[in-house]
């Protein structure tokens, strides 16, 4: 079965190939059930190109479904995955290397379909049920499925650098000097992000001064958002309080304290959709001290681990075109609230995703 002829021979490309290969066959030794890839990195009619499309013969029964591959390292990529397969015209199928007792559950509770290297598997349709949990590689196996790393694109520095192009897309032209002051890292990596980058077919360009051109924004918006709370959130220095009046924010201008409102907050602002139950704050590195010292004073807000209040460091030094200015951008707005992992904060972030984000000229 070589598709590799069909598409981009790149080793990510592989990669997400040998992973699919492997739990389709997994997933017959485990259940019996026959799969077959129909297409690799196909475009869809809406113009989005997915990691693959297949059908699950049942009987003579073809179940199509169309594929997203990921790694699942903890629950808050689960968000992501689901808005992702839910905007699919038809039924959409996570593969990932493992899934866990733990994460199949949340699986099926957010009612995200997958298939996994060792054999696990939730599938439902007409006439189709399916779920196996608890199976695990052998030791030799669990070497091999180790290489299956995240793309470049997953790190922490890589995901600073990309959000920043999703928001200012006029900077993947910029000079990489402007593009280390503003994503905030070390000068000599934004040259490995853009070759990442471009082996990976999200940008095109770059011999001159100026063609350098973003491919397939939508993906890898999806990406960032996925990586996000994983990969980059933890780092940001996050502290948690607790306010004794719930609504103290509202009558609060965040810019005092050099500090921009993201998750529930933010959306709530942004469409009148929600009510917060969190409330999360993204604060500029330099002064931090002083300005978190303030808030809190001021607010009288107390220190609590599992406060509602968590308070971030920034991580890019730019102000969003057409978002107020005590707001992050859009894009942030969005991967915070999939990442509560809370059903109705889906349905606002699709709203934002769709009002502000979507669409190849959106500014994130």
């Amino acid at each position: 079965m070589n598709f590799m002829r069909n598409y981009q021979d790149t080793p990510f490309t592989q990669k997400e190939l040998f992973l699919l290969e492997r739990a389709i066959g997994a997933l017959k030794e485990t259940t019996g059930i026959v799969t077959k890839i129909t297409a690799m990195e196909p475009i869809l009619v809406d113009g989005r190109r997915v990691d693959a499309t297949i059908e699950i013969d049942i009987a003579g029964n073809l179940y199509p479904y169309t594929v997203e591959i990921k790694r699942i390292d903890r629950f808050a990529a689960l968000g992501q995955i689901k808005n992702q397969l839910d905007r699919l015209q038809q039924p959409g199928l996570l593969v990932a290397p493992r899934i866990t007792n733990e994460t199949a559950d949340k699986c099926r509770e957010l009612d995200v379909q997958f298939i996994d290297a060792n054999g696990n598997a939730f599938l439902h349709a007409p006439g189709l049920y399916v779920l196996v949990k608890g199976q695990r590689l052998q030791a030799k196996e669990e070497i091999a499925a180790a290489t299956m790393e995240a793309p470049r694109g997953g790190t922490a520095t890589a995901l600073r650098v990309i959000f920043a192009l999703l928001c200012q897309p006029e900077l993947v032209n910029a000079p990489y000097r402007e593009l280390n002051q503003i994503a905030r890292v070390a000068l000599g990596a934004i040259g490995w992000v853009f070759f990442d980058l471009n082996n990976r077919g999200f940008t095109t360009g770059g011999t001159k001064k100026g063609d350098r051109r973003i491919l397939e924004r939508q993906r890898l918006i999806d990406e960032w958002v996925t990586n996000y709370p994983v990969k980059l959130r933890p780092k940001l220095n996050p502290k948690r309080f607790h306010a004794p009046d719930p609504n103290w924010w509202r009558q609060v201008d965040v810019t005092r304290y050099d500090a921009q409102w993201g998750g529930e907050v933010a959306a709530d602002k942004l469409t009148g959709h929600l009510r917060p139950n969190t409330v999360t704050i993204y604060m500029r590195a330099e002064g931090v001290r002083q300005n978190l010292t303030k808030m809190v004073v001021e607010n009288k807000l107390r220190a609590a681990p599992d406060g509602e209040i968590e308070i971030l460091e920034a991580f890019w030094d730019f102000l969003p075109d057409e978002t107020p200015p005590d707001i992050v951008p859009p894009i942030l707005v969005y991967a915070d609230l999939l990442a509560t992992m809370d059903p109705r904060n889906f349905e606002v972030g699709r709203m934002i995703y769709e009002e502000r984000i979507h669409g190849p000229d959106a500014k994130a």
